[in-house]
């Protein structure tokens, strides 16, 4: 990806988590990224091209940074709850992505080709931490009865809907960690099991 892509697509995020997906104005981003509307167009298509590129954009920003420090922790268990931890933190890049990312979501039940995206995109988020719970379960590390997949869906739900009240302001960010943990514990065992 081009400078210039990656200039827009940042620009797009910072707009969409201000105004919503509905709101963002190809004129506007034009000015927020300091280009021209011709090269927004240019690069993207049209506004559904520019809609899918960045939501993809803000996807792999969140992939780069859930990964916990130091790349993979060696046991999958412990990975797996800094992942969902560091959706969780009071840093601008985080917090614009999550809020660009629940704007996202609700313009999807308007949008079928963004619902699309972001089905594919949760059932990858989805299907990781299965993974890694499975693993774990293989490290001794989770009970053997959790259904990884199940577990997956219920943890990453939660965290999605810890961060849309942490953002709206009804709950606090180190209670919504709190929670995040005991819920983690609760579905997959004491560490250490």
């Amino acid at each position: 990806m081009s400078k210039r892509q990656t200039q827009i697509l940042e620009a797009a995020t910072r707009l969409i988590a201000r105004t919503g997906v509905r709101g963002l104005r190809v004129e506007e981003l034009a000015a927020e990224a300091s280009v021209s509307t011709g090269l927004i167009y240019y690069h993207f298509g049209d506004r559904a091209g520019l809609m899918r590129r960045t939501l993809a954009f803000i996807n792999d920003r969140a992939e780069h940074y859930t990964e916990p420090e130091g790349g993979a922790a060696e046991d999958p268990r412990t990975h797996l709850e800094q992942m969902l931890l560091l959706e969780l933190r009071d840093e601008p890049g985080v917090v614009e992505n999550s809020t660009a990312w629940g704007e996202f979501q609700a313009s999807a039940k308007f949008d079928p080709e963004l619902r699309e995206q972001l089905r594919r995109a949760t059932a990858e988020w989805v299907e990781y931490a299965a993974d890694l719970i499975r693993a774990a379960q293989d490290a001794g590390t989770v009970r053997a009865e959790v259904t990884a997949p199940a577990a997956a869906e219920r943890l990453t739900s939660l965290v999605e809907g810890l961060s849309g009240r942490w953002l709206a302001g009804s709950l606090e960010l180190e209670r919504a960690r709190g929670l995040l943990r005991e819920a983690y514990e609760l579905e997959l065992g004491p560490s250490g099991n």
